[in-house]
């Protein structure tokens, strides 16, 4: 919304340590200001921003953003990975359930919350590429549909019985196997990698992939009216982000949050959120490899399909 000369942008972001200082007004930037409108869990946002575009800017999750290019949705991504984590520990298995090793899950029931998700493709893709996983031999239980409301769920999807829950049915054994980085706390169930960190760690230096969860999005007839935005609102989270760095690095950690940003520093050298198309092109690269792979996508597509040229350079 444009109050005279000043843009008023209303907009749904996650309350991270590296967006405080956006959300709190200590970054400005000038003739622009925000409303932000708190939406917890952030990805609740990210329906009605695909359908209706009712943010000017929103997080997304980077695998519904790339459906929504292909479906032909108005939006404009900035290369801003506000939310990324490894994916190997999400993988629980109920301790019954007979799996050992990745390959098990094939012919068995795997709970996931969409399977659109961003998490699960990043699980599925390495399950399928580093351990040879028959995807379509798994029956993938889901509790909720896309976000991008046009994709279809392949075949070997099925919905989950209404109100059951996923974590219930993985404790009760309904369920084999669930992908989630909110695990129950139950005996009844394992980690698929018991030593998840040293593992997501190898696959790291194996890989140098750096997994990407949430980016964030504008509105294309925004970044149409006003071409500086995007290099505007990249440099205010860049800002924000560099401002939450400097106190962690100098004060330690006084959260879990801060806690994880240390460990994955030590895993990934240097920042451990790094910003901009250029520092995350093979994660940007292997997910849309991954979204073709797994029938989400009828194309590979390059990442020029999903990012406007003037968002490549921005660092």
């Amino acid at each position: 919304m444009k109050t005279g000369n000043h843009l008023v942008l209303k907009t749904a972001v996650g309350s991270y340590g590296h967006t405080k200082a956006l959300k709190d007004g200590t970054v400005k930037i000038p003739g622009v200001s925000f409303d932000f409108v708190e939406i917890s869990p952030v990805y609740k946002a990210f329906k009605s921003m695909v359908q209706e575009q009712t943010f000017d800017v929103s997080e997304m999750a980077v695998t519904t953003y790339m459906l929504a290019k292909h479906f032909h949705k108005p939006l404009t991504a900035l290369p801003i990975v506000v939310l990324r984590l490894f994916h190997h520990g999400t993988i629980l298995c109920n301790v019954k359930s007979g799996i050992r090793e990745p390959k098990d899950l094939e012919g068995k029931r795997v709970g996931i919350r969409a399977y659109a998700q961003t998490g699960p493709t990043w699980s599925r893709g390495i399950l399928q590429n580093e351990y040879g996983v028959d995807l379509n031999s798994v029956t993938w239980i889901t509790y909720e549909g896309s976000h991008v409301t046009e994709f279809e769920d392949p075949k070997n999807c099925v919905r989950a019985p209404a109100g059951k829950k996923m974590n219930d049915m993985l404790v009760a054994g309904e369920i084999d196997a669930a992908i989630t980085s909110i695990p129950p706390d139950s005996p009844q169930v394992k980690p698929l990698f018991p030593a998840a960190s040293s593992v997501e760690a190898e696959w790291f230096r194996k890989t140098g992939i750096y997994p990407v969860n949430h980016i964030v999005v504008v509105k294309d007839f925004l970044a149409a009216e006003h071409p500086r935005l995007l290099g505007e609102l990249f440099s205010a989270f860049q800002s924000a982000k560099e401002i939450y760095l400097d106190r962690l690095y100098a004060r330690g950690p006084s959260s879990a949050e801060d806690k994880t940003r240390l460990l994955l520093k030590e895993v990934v050298g240097g920042d451990p959120l790094p910003y901009g198309v250029s520092a995350n092109r093979k994660a940007f690269e292997t997910l849309a490899k991954y979204l073709f792979q797994q029938k989400m996508l009828p194309q590979l597509y390059r990442l020029e399909d999903f990012f406007d040229p003037m968002v490549m350079d921005l660092k």
